[in-house]
């Protein structure tokens, strides 16, 4: 018995060093067993906490999983309808003529005849009275600005 309670008295020394270590340690059993009991509470309830906040991120982590795959397949979506989209441009620009002739610029009795080469439609220019202005984007014709871009030379 004296050696079970020599080993005892060990152990309190020790529960005394952990409890409040570089301190004296104590002598009184409750007040140690009290301040040990009030440990292990404190903590179980942030081990508690702890629990309940991992649940908390995984939920979220799984959230955020889900939302990073919807925003995959919307990219894969718009990557399809963006390459539909260039597939249908081309596919117009084509079939299309590359100029645009202003139609005030030239009457109907000179309108210039068209002749199909391959799958492009080509003008087929055959009267000399049509001039090469009417071709030419508006932008480019337009005289308003010349004075301020090209002032007169003296």
């Amino acid at each position: 018995k004296p050696a079970m309670r020599k080993c005892q008295e060990s152990w309190f020394l020790e529960l005394s060093a952990a409890l409040e270590p570089g301190t004296k340690p104590k002598c009184d059993k409750t007040a140690l067993l009290t301040d040990a009991i009030w440990v292990v509470n404190m903590l179980h309830e942030e081990t508690s906490r702890l629990k309940e906040q991992n649940v908390k991120w995984k939920e979220k982590i799984n959230e955020l999983k889900s939302e990073k795959n919807e925003l995959r397949a919307e990219k894969q979506r718009l990557k399809a309808d963006k390459e539909d989209i260039e597939k249908r441009i081309k596919a117009l620009g084509a079939h299309q003529p590359s100029f645009q002739y202003h139609s005030t610029a030239m009457p109907a009795s000179y309108a210039i005849p068209y002749q199909r080469i391959g799958t492009e439609l080509v003008p087929f220019m055959n009267n000399p009275h049509v001039y090469m202005w009417q071709f030419v984007p508006q932008t480019v014709v337009d005289t308003s600005e010349d004075h301020v871009l090209h002032p007169p030379v003296a």
